[in-house]
């Protein structure tokens, strides 16, 4: 889902990271959720299976994106998480990805969120979640006031049309079968 040149920065981002701060994070996306129903529950999964102990996987963490249903997860390792805190976590997961990846802005909602975990394990200030867009939600159907007033003509139209739909071939037929005669 993401595009090569977003790839190759979130790699060296990362590596730099790595270097900078002994904190491992992996980015991964997917397109549905198959084998578990949660994302957390998933990205876990993931952490444990590629390091499957404590002592390996204590400073790693995986950023998971779904793109089916414009989500994701932030987890990790024990020392990954404590470095990180509930607050950044809950923010990622609960506006980062969910804000940009509605807009399918897959990139920018992985970098965006790569750059708070960097700013936060770095001791930089985090730039925060991007601003909501507030829309104008306005109703897309009539009132029953408007429904009302448009009622007369609009039944009147389509008793009209009825009635040409049954005297029209009347006509036709009676012309057809009057000149027989």
């Amino acid at each position: 889902m993401l595009n090569r040149t977003t790839r190759k920065s979130l790699g060296d981002s990362l590596k730099a990271l790595e270097a900078k701060t002994g904190f491992r994070l992996q980015v991964a996306t997917v397109r549905k959720l198959e084998v578990e129903p949660d994302a957390f529950a998933l990205g876990d999964k993931i952490v444990e299976h590629w390091y499957p102990t404590v002592q390996e996987g204590g400073k790693k963490g995986i950023l998971l994106l779904v793109t089916a249903t414009k989500d994701g997860a932030l987890t990790g390792g024990p020392g990954f998480l404590k470095a990180l805190g509930d607050d950044l976590i809950d923010s990622v997961t609960g506006d980062n990805l969910p804000i940009l990846a509605g807009d399918e802005k897959f990139n920018e909602a992985v970098v965006s969120s790569v750059k708070r975990v960097e700013a936060k394990l770095t001791g930089g200030a985090d730039p925060g979640p991007p601003p909501r867009k507030e829309t104008a939600r306005s109703r897309t159907y009539k009132t029953r006031a408007e429904t009302d007033r448009t009622r007369g003509a609009t039944g009147t139209i389509v008793l009209t049309l009825l009635g040409i739909s049954v005297v029209v071939p009347m006509l036709q037929y009676w012309g057809y079968t009057s000149s027989d005669e």
